[in-house]
């Protein structure tokens, strides 16, 4: 029993992390266009 809670613990905590890493990726791509929109307009 002990083991099952483990590793449901363990199962949500790397899923929140795969979220977090996912939504970081998405703002450095977002960083990443308004910098190429910017260089684009000099």
């Amino acid at each position: 029993m002990k083991t099952a809670l483990l590793f449901l613990i363990a199962s949500v905590f790397a899923l929140s992390a795969c979220n977090t890493i996912q939504g970081v990726g998405k703002d450095v791509k977002k960083v990443g266009e308004v910098v190429e929109e910017a260089a684009k307009k000099k």
